[in-house]
């Protein structure tokens, strides 16, 4: 069953993220590691400042999570989570379709740039890479991540950010 997450399923959200994220163990960079990777707090935090998640359930156990959240003029996947047992079994992609359905706006995911297999995930879902350029202008603009992580990350998109990246150079310049 695909759902929004529950105030009562945080910690299984919480288990949940950080099973799967060991994956990120050794490729990205050892600075942008912690365990666990992400704590009680920073989850707490994401869902005050409107991530909100969905999870997929079956027989009363959640097998994977991802958020989606709405800023400006975008829409941001954020959190994308399956855990390892159930991973290349079609969970992220039933998540990723739905959450997908949701929205009109651009949709924007940010990852990490070694985390291969991340992604080719969204490469499949018919995401495209943006510039090194981009990437850096969509980071600043719609997350509030630190500059190391936009250094070592990549933006995918569903549609073109021409006009997204141009408007910021825009508000840049003053105009």
């Amino acid at each position: 069953m695909l759902r929004p997450c529950r105030k009562s399923d945080f910690f299984e959200v919480y288990t949940v993220i950080n099973a799967a994220a060991i994956a990120y163990r050794g490729v990205i960079p050892s600075d942008r590691w912690k365990e666990p990777y992400m704590p009680e707090n920073e989850l707490k935090a994401e869902i005050t400042a409107g991530v909100d998640f969905w999870c997929l359930e079956k027989e009363g156990s959640i097998l994977g999570v991802m958020g989606i959240q709405d800023v400006r003029d975008v829409t941001l996947i954020r959190h994308a989570y399956t855990i390892p047992t159930m991973q290349r079994k079609g969970v992220g992609s039933e998540l990723l379709r739905h959450l997908s359905s949701q929205t009109e706006k651009p949709l924007l995911i940010g990852t990490w740039a070694k985390a291969e297999w991340a992604v080719r995930f969204y490469q499949k879902h018919e995401f495209a890479l943006v510039s090194e350029e981009e990437k850096n202008i969509l980071l600043r603009k719609y997350w509030q991540i630190p500059a190391r992580q936009v250094e070592t990350s990549v933006v995918l998109s569903n549609s073109p950010v021409k006009k997204l990246v141009a408007e910021n150079k825009n508000d840049a310049a003053g105009t």
